[in-house]
């Protein structure tokens, strides 16, 4: 029984080195928020440039939820096969 625990501690230890996107967290940043002068002639001067500046940051934070969607999504499942692995652990420990 422990070189089968040991086999499938090795196995498990390899797939994490193989498969990196699943062993491993994704990093989500945040854009910047558009910035916007204070001064209306300042607006009006370069409104094209602000206009591109939201419409890009818009983009940006769809992207941004979408990554934090898949990042809840994968740490949800880490967490659901640790406390599977958890659930065997404790048998093979006899608790």
């Amino acid at each position: 029984m422990r070189k089968q625990i040991t086999s499938i501690c090795y196995t498990a230890v390899l797939l994490s080195f193989w498969l990196p996107e699943v062993a491993m967290a994704q990093t989500c940043y945040a854009p910047e928020r558009p910035f916007v002068p204070s001064d209306p002639q300042d607006i009006r001067a370069y409104a094209d440039l602000i206009r591109s500046d939201f419409e890009l940051y818009i983009e940006d934070i769809q992207a941004y939820f979408r990554c934090l969607e898949q990042e809840r999504t994968r740490a949800f499942e880490e967490a659901r096969a640790v406390s599977a692995d958890y659930g065997q652990f404790l048998q093979v420990v006899g608790e």
